[in-house]
């Protein structure tokens, strides 16, 4: 949720739009400046945090010429980074519009990056990748606390995760409105860490124990059509979408730019996904800018047993 700045005295802080960025290392901090830059933002990579302050000044004595700034802050900073904390408080007591992105991924994911890239963590330059992230982790863990926003880039491509950087801060989308992603998923594989609300469908008939319907997703019209023509789900449709329909619009007046809807079944392939189109499609009947994802959907496909 969007933080509130306090009254202003003396320069128009209001007229800056400040994201500060940080999270994970090799959780996608780059990948979101490049997205924000794409966007018109003034970027700076890895400023000292003692710096905001007086870069957020200068922003706004610029007469305009920078209005909406991005700066990454992260563990590269050494010693100056552990006033961080301190150098958000003062910003938002100066009366500046801020908001704190937290980029944030699964030891697994960061792990298999790292090795990738060939680069040493650099909490753990000349031991395990894993001490290094753990370390971070904690460190973080008050940064992530008071985080506007958490994007979870476990299961996102750069491009992916540009995009929802971009849905998140670029208030021309989606018409005003709030970006809303639906991603479907399967329990067995894991509940979104990043999800905001979460509806478990697993209370519906399981088109797994139907022999043809077994291979396909729920992005098939034979796999919805058995889902949607049971009762109970078409009672559970109709006051699910009431239910968005209403809370959705008071995130907006309260300032939320990006909602993450998780709904899960057991394996992600069949309820999950017909739930999540049916749900994507009604909220871009209403203007908000929507993206659907189905993040298990092919893993039981690919001979697994869950469901």
């Amino acid at each position: 949720m969007t933080r509130k700045g306090v009254e202003i005295k003396g320069t128009d802080n209001k007229g800056v739009e400040l994201i500060v960025i940080t999270g994970l290392s090799g959780a996608g901090r780059t990948q979101s400046m490049q997205s924000l830059e794409d966007q018109g933002f003034f970027c700076i990579d890895n400023l000292p945090p003692s710096f905001l302050v007086k870069f957020a000044e200068l922003c706004a004595q610029s007469r305009g010429k920078v209005s909406k700034a991005a700066i990454v802050c992260d563990l590269r900073g050494g010693e100056f980074f552990s006033s961080l904390s301190e150098a958000l408080s003062n910003l938002e007591k100066e009366g500046f519009h801020l908001e704190v992105l937290f980029l944030d991924a699964s030891d697994e994911t960061l792990i298999r990056r790292y090795k990738e890239s060939r680069r040493r963590h650099p909490l753990s330059p000349h031991g395990r990748v894993l001490d290094g992230i753990q370390a971070e982790r904690q460190q973080l863990e008050e940064l992530r606390i008071r985080a506007d926003n958490i994007i979870d880039t476990s299961d996102l491509s750069a491009q992916e995760l540009r995009s929802q950087v971009a849905d998140l801060f670029c208030k021309e989308r989606g018409l005003g409105q709030m970006a809303v992603s639906v991603l479907s998923f399967g329990f067995k594989y894991g509940s979104p860490m990043d999800a905001d609300l979460v509806m478990d469908v697993r209370f519906l008939p399981n088109p797994f124990y139907v022999e043809m319907l077994r291979p396909l997703t729920g992005e098939h019209t034979l796999v919805q059509e058995y889902v949607f023509e049971n009762p109970i789900a078409q009672e559970f449709m109709e006051k699910y979408l009431a239910l968005l329909e209403y809370i959705l619009p008071n995130y907006v007046q309260e300032g939320k730019n990006h909602l993450l809807i998780g709904i899960g079944c057991t394996g992600g392939q069949h309820r999950s996904v017909a739930i999540a189109e049916r749900v994507g499609q009604f909220l871009k009947e209403r203007n908000y800018a929507i993206s659907i994802k189905h993040r298990d959907a092919v893993k039981n496909q690919k001979g697994g047993t869950a469901r």
